[in-house]
């Protein structure tokens, strides 16, 4: 069935509050029309942003693109559990992307529905490029920023425009680890006031962190390998490992750095004031870079 894409707040909202702690991937913002790509009953579907779409009720030509393209259909066949989500470039508000970029499909993100949550770019990055898909790269990746960094990217985002043509709409920041106060994944964007690709398909484009905070020091000194595989072969030697347990092996490395290392911490850092969402946030994020296979 068709899967609606999330609607993107604009940074500052009440919506996406504090989706800047950690690291967030920049991602350019295009001007076009969203669409979507999905397998039911081993058949392709694809849909706008608030219908599904049909041959003779199409939006500007997307299904009909979508079901005679080689690398989608070879997708729905070999990931029918991995939805996309993606731009259908076509004239809207901004007239100056190159003459070659228009009526192609730009993947933004990849949904699995067996999972029920989105994949990271790291993640489907690779498996786009192995289908020949086109897709909107990281820009870059920013740890802890504020809206002043957000904005300065904004001029960054040239991709697919033609030379001399200024810049794109703005950009979109997604931080994976992030759920905001409603319980919801959201991502959140900058738009610019004014509407030459680069070769930022590199993964993780240049990566920029913008304030050390005590909370990101805490947890870079302490969240080590040796400290979560301490903490995992502890519930390994006590049970067999399962998926399931990863809650316990998140409140058990929580626990212990606060139990055991706070007082140090405190002392060291002479009575510092301490977010410990942030804290809990950011040692959730190093775990999964630590342990990925886990997740």
């Amino acid at each position: 069935m068709m899967k609606r894409y999330m609607h993107i707040e604009r940074f500052g909202n009440d919506e996406v509050e504090g989706i800047e702690d950690g690291r967030c991937y920049i991602f350019p913002k295009l001007d076009g029309t969203s669409g979507s790509v999905w397998s039911m009953h081993g058949e392709l579907q694809a849909g706008s942003r608030n219908r599904h779409l049909s041959l003779d009720n199409d939006n500007q030509g997307f299904l009909e693109y979508a079901s005679t393209h080689q690398g989608l259909n070879k997708w729905i066949l070999e990931k029918s559990n991995l939805r996309l989500f993606g731009e259908w470039l076509v004239p809207h508000s901004l007239k100056t992307y190159e003459d070659s970029a228009w009526k192609k499909f730009y993947i933004f993100d990849v949904y699995d529905d067996d999972a029920d949550k989105f994949l990271w770019y790291h993640e489907y990055k690779p498996l786009l490029e192995e289908y020949e898909l086109d897709y909107i790269p990281a820009m870059s990746t920013i740890v802890n920023g504020n809206q002043s960094n957000f904005i300065k990217e904004t001029k960054n985002n040239k991709f697919l425009i033609k030379d001399g043509e200024g810049i794109g709409e703005g950009v979109v920041i997604k931080n994976y680890d992030y759920v905001n106060k409603y319980g919801r994944t959201i991502w959140a964007k900058v738009v610019t006031n004014s509407f030459k690709e680069k070769n930022i398909k590199e993964m993780g484009g240049t990566d920029k962190v913008f304030k050390s905070s005590i909370e990101q020091n805490i947890i870079s000194k302490h969240i080590t390998p040796h400290f979560v595989d301490k903490t995992f072969n502890k519930i390994k030697d006590e049970n067999d490992w399962s998926s399931e347990k990863i809650p316990y092996l998140i409140n058990l490395c929580y626990h212990d750095l606060v139990k055991e290392e706070m007082w140090d911490i405190i002392k060291k850092n002479k009575n510092p004031t301490i977010n410990y969402k942030i804290l809990h946030r950011l040692m959730i994020s190093e775990i999964k870079r630590i342990k990925p296979e886990l997740f």
